[in-house]
């Protein structure tokens, strides 16, 4: 007797601060994912990672998400699994864009967590866009909470340490400036990014380099100034 094939399906994975990228998140959203996809008589084949990227970026700002979209489109899987919704964003707005963009494209997209939450009817809509906007509300009082304590610190201390700027840790100076060369000969962003690609040079997080990412670290870097 022939053994069933299993269908095809991506893992997207997401954790938003860089200290998380070797902890607990990743293991758990992957075991999460699998166990639900082989239940279902599904292979997760590639799993694509969000390392230290926050729930309110939208797609343009997420590096594993593009090259995941590139890869849906080049091999024909149609079905991508997230742990929770929260994963895919903690942003109703982003969430619903993202979620849009991969219906428009013909991928279905699966929340392991909440697996009937994705349709399109009204009911559905209405309970995964609750579920959202308390996401949403959740990370601002986080946000909300930090703040505060910055600024407390700040006032017992004298001072308060953020974001570094990209530049600021090891290993970052190299393409820090390799990007200000190649921007002073008005080349654009997006080529900034495949010859950072090209040569080997790596972001703070992700795999790999885009324009937007060029934009915004040399942007800061003008604003700083």
């Amino acid at each position: 007797m022939a053994k069933a094939t299993l269908t095809k399906a991506f893992g997207y994975l997401r954790v938003s601060g860089t200290s998380q990228i070797d902890g607990d998140g990743f293991p758990r959203q992957l075991a999460a994912i699998k166990s639900y996809a082989a239940a279902h008589g599904m292979k997760i084949v590639r799993v694509f990672e969000e390392k230290g990227v926050s729930g309110t970026h939208e797609l343009a700002d997420r590096p594993a998400l593009l090259e995941m979209l590139e890869a849906l489109a080049a091999d024909g899987v149609k079905t991508v699994f997230i742990e929770c919704l929260n994963r895919l964003a903690r942003d109703l707005m982003v969430q619903e864009t993202i979620i849009g963009d991969l219906r428009k494209r013909g991928f279905e997209l699966i929340s392991v967590m909440e697996p009937d939450l994705c349709g399109t009817d009204p009911s559905r809509v209405l309970m995964r866009q609750v579920f959202g906007a308390i996401a949403e509300y959740d990370r601002a009082m986080i946000v909300a909470k930090l703040r505060g304590a910055r600024e407390r610190m700040k006032k017992r201390t004298g001072r308060c340490e953020g974001r570094k700027p990209f530049g600021f840790y090891d290993g970052e100076s190299e393409a820090l400036e390799r990007m200000r060369a190649l921007r002073e000969t008005d080349m654009g962003y997006d080529r900034i990014a495949d010859v950072l690609n090209a040569e080997g040079l790596k972001p703070r997080t992700g795999e790999r380099w885009w324009g937007k990412t060029v934009n915004n670290i040399l942007s800061a870097q003008t604003e700083g100034k």
